[in-house]
């Protein structure tokens, strides 16, 4: 992969998990709590995938994608250990969301997860910053 189809990538899933935010924000405006969060779920996944794209890793499965950031970004002291902690515990929450039609989520449950979701795409994003994979407005440099 090339550094210009690297930053084409990055750019690419930013703009996914920015979509995926959309979603969520909307879905809870109406109530939909179990989706939202679900949503939230990808707005993370899209953001860490930015991330494994800047060391040019593309992973195929949600579970590579916790052990690449693991292995990766945790292990080596980049990101604390609380951002793959974060990323499990919407993974699991996710599961539910979409899977378990009796676990209930609330606008309590979905704030808390934004907030964490909100600190986890503004260390990937001034990591990629500093990378110089990004611009400081989010995107790519053309």
């Amino acid at each position: 992969m090339t550094q210009q189809n690297k930053k084409i990538n990055i750019s690419q899933e930013l703009e996914r998990a920015k979509d995926c935010l959309k979603s969520a924000e909307l879905l809870m405006s109406h109530g939909q709590y179990a989706d939202a969060v679900s949503r939230l779920y990808y707005y993370v996944y899209h953001n860490i995938r930015a991330l494994l794209l800047s060391r040019g890793f593309e992973p195929k499965t949600h579970e590579e994608t916790l052990r690449l950031l693991g292995l990766h970004f945790i292990k080596p002291g980049i990101f604390e250990p609380g951002l793959s902690h974060s990323f499990a515990k919407l993974m699991k929450y996710r599961g539910e969301a979409d899977y378990n039609p009796s676990y209930v989520f609330t606008k309590e449950d979905y704030d808390d997860f934004k907030r964490e979701s909100d600190l986890l795409n503004s260390q990937i994003i001034e990591f990629l910053q500093k990378e110089g994979l990004i611009n400081k407005s989010g995107t790519r440099d053309q």
